[in-house]
């Protein structure tokens, strides 16, 4: 969360299925983000300044492009053509241009890593819970459930077609893309009275090291605007490796004196008091 050059690289290179167990094999992604599709507006973003600056200078051309690949999903044979301003869902002939985000056969590394976690399910239930050994079966519409959600996000910002609220589409990725630059690593050491600080002030029943780069993710992306930082919860818990936070920590850590978390219309927000 804290180095994004790193977190890009989770989010398009290869994960090594041969290596991965329970604690692993769904990388940075969770359960809630490849079924219900929470949390990808970083993921987006994050894909997005990957490739926008690529070469120096931004190409909001390129990374559109990419993120096309990176969501592609490929055509059913009984597929019918696409009508007049319908949007197109499977990109492989962008294949060339990024292989690593989307094969010849349109499949997407999203689309990909889906099915490959279906399949490290279901050839390997030793190495995953028995939570997750049922998941598959909630994973059986992913395909269709996806390719509408790729039609979604290709929709113009201010289409007059646009229903529901809080839909994302690439328009809202690349704007925030454009804003926030080039990718960073912006993790740093805290000093050693911080962190004993820090540590003290953990509530019960919280692993220090999550206040720790709780800490470190507030300092590193607070805006002079505004003391409250924007709460990615979904993302935190990939990258923790659990649901613990948004559903425990964040109730706990509300309980400490020395930060205050905020959650209205879907969207989270916190602060630091010292």
């Amino acid at each position: 969360m804290l180095n994004e050059k790193e977190e890009f690289l989770a989010y398009t290179g290869r994960i090594d299925y041969k290596t991965a167990d329970k604690h692993t094999y769904l990388g940075r992604f969770n359960f809630e983000m490849l079924t219900k599709f929470i949390g990808l507006t970083r993921v987006l973003t994050i894909v997005a300044r990957g490739y926008m600056f690529e070469n120096g200078e931004a190409d909001i051309g390129r990374a559109r492009q990419a993120l096309c690949a990176w969501c592609s999903v490929p055509n059913k044979k009984a597929d019918q053509p696409k009508k007049e301003g319908q949007s197109e869902t499977d990109f492989r002939y962008l294949h060339e241009q990024f292989p690593e985000l989307v094969d010849s056969n349109g499949n997407g590394w999203f689309y990909t890593f889906v099915q490959n976690t279906i399949k490290f399910i279901k050839d390997n239930p030793d190495k995953v819970s028995k939570y997750d050994q049922k998941k598959p079966e909630k994973l059986k519409g992913f395909a269709a459930a996806w390719r509408k959600k790729v039609m979604q996000y290709q929709v113009p910002l201010y289409s007059s077609k646009t229903q529901g609220s809080f839909l994302i589409h690439f328009d809202d990725i690349l704007a925030d893309a454009l804003e926030q630059g080039e990718l960073q690593n912006k993790d740093f050491e805290l000093s050693p009275e911080l962190t004993e600080q820090l540590i003290l002030s953990t509530p019960k029943g919280v692993k220090p090291e999550v206040l720790l780069t709780l800490y470190k993710y507030y300092i590193a992306n607070k805006q002079d605007n505004t003391d409250w930082v924007i709460l990615p919860v979904t993302n935190f818990d990939a990258y923790f490796g659990t649901t613990a936070f948004g559903r425990r920590y964040l109730q706990l850590l509300n309980e400490a004196k020395n930060i205050k978390t905020e959650t209205s219309c879907g969207m989270s927000r916190f602060l630091f008091v010292f």
